[in-house]
């Protein structure tokens, strides 16, 4: 971990006598490029130097403790060593997290897309139940929130939400969300009482840059058509929505609608990015089941067909199937309190990457 870290020191040293020099202080992007990757290696260098002052204070306490005749000097001694020892241990922790290797998606806006599974209209409830979670999850935080299409059943559920939320590190927290959500209560329309179980599947994608992914017009189909249901006020009065066929010679088809602007452009400008974000996720979940991604992998990556989560209304208990743990307060995280559940995942997922990585 050691030698890593004097790496780490050294490139930042370099980084900034790089940026000293005229032909890198003439040339913008190269200059922008070097800042980016010194504020990147910023808080590991920190928190080292931090750690290394804390070393060189617990030798001086160490070396007093030892040669002081003073009871009073010892006895202040010793209370200095056992803080930093304990402020030690806790440096060591941060830097093994801050070493291990980053999502390079972690600070991009997402694309969220729910669609109701198994359980009919009690399903499509809880899936706009989800997308309210989410949109005042995001709200809490200050992210904003855009529409492309929702596709309701007629009683205030939803067959299908697709949605962005912007905002700093936005995947970095919503990732943990992709998967299969499980409702346990007694839906609405239940005359007798019963406990139904209905299941709402979530798809949460990184945006990508159209460098990123790139699509052939030949590989396309869009048609337009009039927009219904969602987007306000006189959005239905034109041929505005538009919808993307994708073939790009698979047998499967991949289908985005974009229905909730005005402006026929501005929806396919945004149904091809979501476009582009499927496209992206189909080509990191073959990469993943190539590479045999291990269990960690799967926390952050959130596989469709499975189960992540079952929120039970009569016993007011959300599990989290991943990590084996139980939440209350069920109302509160459907109003978007999602912290405590989303920080229980980054814990479990950074442990086992530490595992993984070997760094110690």
């Amino acid at each position: 971990m050691f030698d890593k870290l004097q790496s780490v020191v050294a490139r930042y040293d370099e980084l900034g006598e790089l940026m000293a020099q005229p032909e890198v202080v003439n040339n913008l992007s190269l200059l922008q490029q070097y800042a980016r990757e010194q504020r990147e290696l910023e808080e590991v260098v920190n928190a080292f130097q931090a750690y290394q002052r804390a070393r060189q204070a617990a030798e001086e306490a160490h070396t007093m403790l030892n040669e002081s005749s003073d009871a009073e000097m010892r006895e202040l001694a010793h209370e200095e060593l056992e803080s930093q020892r304990t402020r030690i241990a806790q440096l060591e922790e941060e830097i093994k997290l801050l070493l291990l290797p980053r999502d390079p998606n972690d600070a991009k806006d997402v694309i969220i897309e729910i669609r109701q599974g198994e359980g009919g209209d009690e399903a499509a409830l809880f899936a706009a139940d989800l997308y309210r979670m989410y949109v005042r999850y995001a709200e809490l935080r200050g992210w904003k929130v855009e529409v492309d299409s929702i596709t309701d059943n007629g009683i205030g559920g939803f067959k299908e939400a697709v949605f962005e939320i912007r905002g700093e590190n936005a995947y970095s927290q919503l990732k943990y969300e992709g998967g299969v959500h499980r409702v346990q209560r007694v839906p609405a329309t239940e005359a007798r009482g019963r406990i139904h179980t209905s299941t709402a599947t979530v798809a949460v994608m990184p945006e990508v840059e159209p460098t990123v992914i790139e699509i052939k017009d030949e590989d396309v189909r869009t048609d337009v058509f009039r927009s219904g249901g969602h987007g306000g006020q006189g959005v239905n009065t034109t041929d505005s929505a538009v919808r993307l066929v994708y073939r790009g010679g698979t047998p499967d088809e991949i289908v985005v609608t974009c229905q909730d602007g005005r402006s026929q452009i501005k929806n396919r400008e945004k149904a091809m990015s979501v476009l582009r974000a499927k496209l992206y996720a189909r080509e990191q979940e073959k990469q993943q089941r190539a590479q045999g991604a291990s269990r960690l992998a799967q926390v952050g990556t959130g596989e469709r067909a499975e189960k992540i989560r079952t929120y039970n209304f009569p016993q007011d208990r959300i599990t989290d199937h991943r990590i084996g743990q139980n939440f209350s307060n069920l109302p509160g995280v459907l109003a978007g309190n999602l912290d405590k559940i989303i920080d229980a995942l980054i814990v479990y997922d950074n442990a086992e990457r530490l595992q993984a990585s070997g760094i110690g």
